[in-house]
């Protein structure tokens, strides 16, 4: 069985897939691995990263969504009223945009190296922004 890796910068995360909540939208971004980004830092939700994605459509409308994802919880933004987006919170969000409150799908569920979270966080705050990759292995 494979298991869900995330590196961003020097961090590595383990990560499950929620496959129960949101299956529209792990299949559809399975399809995409391994995915390749950057991280910002958000400018309206809070305490969380984000990688913007422009008009990259995943397919997917909204399932298990949420402006509140939790710490080590990763939404996607399916697009709309503002830009395509995947957001990683490190500590309270509010998720949105210049345009109001979003609500984006939980899909992932960081299982590992929480306590680099906020480190993550806040290095990309002050630092600008990290390469990212997502991968089965």
């Amino acid at each position: 069985m494979s298991k869900l890796v995330i590196r961003a910068g020097d961090f590595t995360f383990d990560a499950r897939f929620e496959d129960q909540l949101a299956p529209k939208t792990v299949a559809a971004f399975r399809k995409s691995l391994p995915f390749e980004s950057h991280i910002i830092h958000v400018r309206w939700s809070g305490e969380g990263v984000w990688m913007p994605l422009g008009d990259l459509d995943f397919g997917v409308g909204y399932e298990n969504h949420t402006s509140y994802p939790a710490p080590g919880q990763i939404i996607l933004y399916p697009g709309g009223i503002s830009e395509t987006e995947i957001l990683l919170a490190y500590g309270s969000v509010h998720f949105a945009s210049k345009m109001g409150q979003l609500a984006g799908n939980h899909f992932i569920t960081l299982t590992s190296g929480l306590e680099n979270l906020a480190p993550l966080g806040k290095s990309v705050l002050w630092k600008g922004a990290l390469p990212i990759r997502f991968e089965e292995v």
